[in-house]
C-alpha cells in the first residue's frame, strides 16, 4: 500500500495544466469496440483506471498502439469474444467501475455483451438498472449469474425505441447511446444525461458516421446505421482536477494559474468556488487564482439564510466536486450546509477532517454543515487513509495547507483518477514524497 508524506503549511505558485478528463477516457475508450477501423485518441490521463481500461481492451484483441504522451490508436478489427467468459476477465473487470459501458458496444456489434459485477470507489450503492434496463428496452434478453455476480445480454438484431430513464445516468446513458447507434430504426433517449463529456461521446460518434440529433439535451435521438468508421479524437481537461487545483490554491494562500482549462465546459464549478469567496479570474482559457492574503468569506443566500452546496444532474453541480468544496470550506469565513444527494458514504471522510481540527457536522449520511476557520486557527497534520479518489485529494488538500507533516495511506485510490500527482505538486512547490 502506498504512502505520501506532506510537509503542509507551505505556500505554492506557478501554472498547472489539468490532464485529460478520466470520466470521459472510459467512456470514449469503450467506443474504440463500435468500429474495426482505427481510431486515433489524444490527452488520455497515464492513471491507474483508464490504463486498466487500457489493458483489458488489448486483452480482448484490440490492437493498441502508444503514438505519444496520451495518444493512443485503438483498431478492434479481431476482437477475441471468447475472453468475455474467461475468469481472468470476472477478475480484470471487477476492478473497474468503467468496465461496465464496454456491455453497450460489444452488445450492438458483435450482439452479446457481459461483465462481473464492477468495483471502483467505495462511496455508496452504484446500481447498474438504468444500463441493463436500456438494453432491454433495444430488444436484449438480460441474465445474471448470481452465484459469480456476472451480467450479460445478448440480442440478435437490436431495434430503436422510446425510452425514459429512471435516472439521467451518465455511464448509462453513454452506454444506452453507443448500443443505440448500431440498432435497427430511431431511439429517442428522455431524460439523458448531458454532461460534456457525454457530449464529446456523442460528437466523436457522430464524427464516426453515428446519426445523433439533440446533443446537449435531456433528449437525444438516434438514428441506427448499419456500421461506424474511424476517427480522431481529443478529450477534454478534467474539470474535477481543476477544481481540486482552484481549492488547493485558496486552502494554501498560493498564487496559481490553471491552463487551458476549456472554460465552457465547466459549467457550475467556478461560480460555486465564487460562493466560497474565492477569487477565480478568467485569463483566456486559463484559470488566475490570486494570493487570498485575507482568507475568503462565504456568500449567505439573498434572503440571509445559510448557503447551501447541492450535486444535481449537468448543468447542476457535478457530485464529484463536493468532496474538495467541503474541504475548502474549513477554513472559510462563514458556514455552508453540503448536501451529497447521489452517494450515501462519500461524506464519510469528514472524520478525518474532524480529527485535523475542521468545523464540522456531519448531520446524516447526505449532509453535512462546515464553520469555517478563517485561518484563525490551522488544521493540524495526521496519519489518514485514503477511502476514494475524490476524497484521497480533499485529504491530500487539507495535508498541504496543515502545519507540520501528515501521511496519507492508501493512495492508490488517488492515483486511479490523478496523473503523477505528486510530481506536479512539487513543481509548483509542495512538499509531497512518495513512499
Amino acid at each position: 500500500m502506498g504512502t505520501f508524506k506532506i510537509e503542509g503549511g507551505h505556500q505554492l505558485s506557478g501554472e498547472i495544466t489539468p490532464q485529460g478528463a478520466k470520466n470521459e477516457a472510459l467512456q470514449i475508450l469503450c467506443a474504440v469496440l463500435l468500429t474495426a477501423e482505427k481510431v486515433t485518441v489524444n490527452n488520455i490521463p497515464d492513471i491507474v483506471d483508464v490504463n486498466k481500461l487500457i489493458s483489458l481492451l488489448e486483452d480482448l484483441g484490440v490492437k493498441i498502439q502508444k503514438r505519444g504522451k496520451g495518444t493512443y490508436t485503438f483498431k478492434a478489427d479481431d476482437v477475441n469474444l471468447e475472453y468475455l467468459q474467461s475468469d481472468q476477465f470476472k477478475q480484470d473487470g471487477r476492478g473497474l467501475r468503467g468496465s461496465i459501458m464496454l456491455v453497450g458496444p460489444l452488445l450492438a456489434r458483435f450482439g452479446k455483451g457481459y461483465i462481473p459485477k464492477p468495483g471502483g470507489d467505495k462511496i455508496g450503492r452504484r446500481r447498474l438498472d438504468t444500463h441493463f434496463e436500456g438494453f432491454i428496452s433495444l430488444g436484449a434478453k438480460f441474465r445474471y449469474n448470481k452465484e459469480e455476480h456476472f451480467y450479460g445480454v445478448e440480442a440478435k438484431k437490436l431495434k430503436g425505441t422510446y425510452m425514459l430513464l429512471d435516472e439521467a445516468s451518465v455511464t448509462g446513458t453513454a452506454n444506452i447511446v453507443m448500443a443505440a447507434v448500431l440498432a435497427e430504426g430511431e431511439t429517442t433517449i428522455y431524460n439523458a444525461a448531458c454532461e460534456p463529456y457525454l457530449q464529446q461521446l456523442c460528437k466523436m460518434l457522430v464524427r464516426m458516421g453515428a446519426k445523433i440529433s439533440g446533443i446537449g439535451s435531456n433528449m437525444l435521438v438516434i438514428q441506427g446505421v448499419d456500421s461506424l468508421g474511424g476517427t480522431e479524437h481529443t478529450m477534454l481537461p478534467d474539470m474535477i482536477e481543476i477544481g481540486s487545483w482552484i481549492g488547493l490554491a485558496a486552502m494554501t494562500k498560493s498564487e496559481l494559474t490553471i491552463k487551458n482549462v476549456s472554460w465552457k465546459d465547466l459549467g457550475q464549478i467556478p461560480s460555486t468556488f465564487r460562493k466560497l469567496g474565492i477569487t477565480v479570474e478568467k485569463r483566456g482559457d486559463d484559470i488566475y487564482i490570486p494570493c487570498h492574503k485575507e482568507g475568503y468569506e462565504i456568500q449567505n443566500f439573498i434572503d440571509g439564510s445559510i448557503l447551501t452546496i447541492a450535486d444535481a444532474p449537468w448543468p447542476g453541480l457535478t457530485p464529484d466536486i463536493l468532496s474538495i468544496i467541503l474541504v475548502v470550506a474549513s477554513q472559510a469565513r462563514g458556514e455552508v450546509l453540503i448536501h451529497q444527494k447521489m452517494f450515501e458514504s462519500r461524506l464519510f471522510f469528514v472524520d478525518k477532517l474532524i480529527d485535523m481540527g475542521a468545523k464540522i457536522i456531519l448531520c446524516d449520511p447526505h449532509r453535512a454543515t462546515v464553520i469555517g476557520h478563517d485561518f484563525k486557527s490551522t488544521l493540524k497534520a495526521t496519519t489518514m487513509v485514503s477511502p476514494d479518489i475524490r476524497a484521497g485529494v480533499s485529504l491530500l488538500i487539507a495535508a498541504l495547507s496543515a502545519k507540520g507533516e501528515s501521511t496519507i495511506h492508501n493512495i492508490e485510490q488517488i492515483d486511479r483518477g490523478y496523473e503523477n500527482i505528486d510530481e506536479r505538486l512539487r513543481a509548483i512547490g509542495a512538499r509531497i514524497v512518495r513512499v
